[in-house]
């Protein structure tokens, strides 16, 4: 399985190199890091984490004994966020910069869990707090069961030092300054950095398969999660009433008894399929009506339950020919329109 840190940075460069330790502390190996930044904080990367010569990063690695050419991490790794026309932003200080920072999480997260044989590691302890909170929400679209998010804890006094960049193997003194700017010098044997495991909700089973072939924006795949409760119909032939959607539609039993009738047709209807649309399966013409008028009959019977057949009139619902019935059709239609 190959592990793969996503992680969000600002202008502390720090964090990569604090978290990577704190997974390594873990025996969690890395396969691979990829960073989130703005234009500055690339500047920052490049220059104090993948400097050639004293780079923090290639330093961390050389000092715990780990091969740098098991970790895929170089420049073309640190991920800038970019404006509409392609520009490297300085900085997320508006909405605007906030939906192309959101973007470049989304594709990312996106880009590595279509690899079944992968696992993500979210960081969202670097970067400004709408940074870790649009790669949270990557993680919970796109994440699945063997992907984590992470946070980082370092002592306070050390996390506020721009010198320290994780604990060295050998303990050395590193001056800090107290919560007054007073300096002093504490050893680094004293620095704590902990990986926080964030439990997150991922809504990825949901999403439907074509939610799945390529980033979509958040209001895309918000919107494919609210599905509408499916509705019923219900014909209640004891209260000669329709009810769908939750409303009530009362209905003079012969009528109802017509539309029962097709209801009945459509439900007994074995070919599956989300839509009527087209579909001519159950499809009865007049004919076919007249010769199953003892099935209608006996639906008014249950409806109005009251006279015998024989004394019904035999030109009503019990006589149904081309002329009235076109004109219970057109009645039931009005009170559909109606209610």
């Amino acid at each position: 399985m190959k592990n793969i840190l996503l992680a969000v940075t600002g202008l502390s460069p720090q964090v990569i190199t604090e978290t990577l330790f704190a997974l390594h502390q873990q025996n969690k190996t890395v396969d691979a890091i990829h960073i989130i930044t703005t234009r500055q904080g690339k500047e920052k990367i490049n220059a104090h984490l993948l400097s050639p010569k004293d780079g923090k990063y290639y330093q961390y690695l050389k000092e715990y004994g780990i091969d740098s050419a098991t970790i895929d991490f170089g420049f073309g790794n640190v991920h800038t966020i970019k404006d509409s026309n392609g520009i490297e932003i300085d900085d997320i200080e508006g909405e605007e910069e906030n939906e192309w920072l959101l973007r470049q999480c989304l594709e990312l997260a996106f880009s590595f869990t279509k690899d079944p044989n992968s696992s993500v590691f979210f960081s969202v302890a670097g970067g400004r707090k709408t940074m870790s909170s649009c790669l949270m929400l990557a993680a919970q679209f796109y994440g699945r069961s063997q992907d984590r998010v992470y946070h980082v804890l370092v002592s306070p006094e050390f996390e506020s030092n721009r010198e320290f960049y994780y604990p060295p193997r050998e303990s050395v003194p590193i001056e800090l300054k107290d919560k007054n700017g007073q300096r002093y010098v504490k050893e680094t044997k004293y620095a704590r950095v902990n990986l926080i495991p964030i439990p997150f909700v991922s809504v990825r089973d949901r999403l439907s398969e074509s939610m799945l072939t390529e980033p979509r924006d958040p209001a895309t795949l918000m919107l494919s999660l609210v599905k509408e409760k499916p509705y019923r119909l219900t014909v209640d032939l004891s209260s000669s009433k329709l009810i769908y959607k939750n409303v009530e539609l009362d209905m003079m039993p012969a009528k109802l008894a017509i539309y029962a009738f097709f209801a009945l047709q459509k439900k007994d209807c074995k070919k599956e399929a989300t839509s009527c649309r087209g579909c001519t399966d159950c499809f009865l013409d007049i004919q076919d009506i007249f010769e199953r008028q003892q099935e209608i009959g006996d639906l008014y019977r249950k409806i109005a339950g009251m006279r015998e057949f024989s004394e019904m009139s035999k030109s009503g619902i019990l006589g149904l020919n081309a002329e009235n019935f076109n004109s219970y059709k057109a009645k039931i239609r009005k009170d559909l329109e109606r209610g």
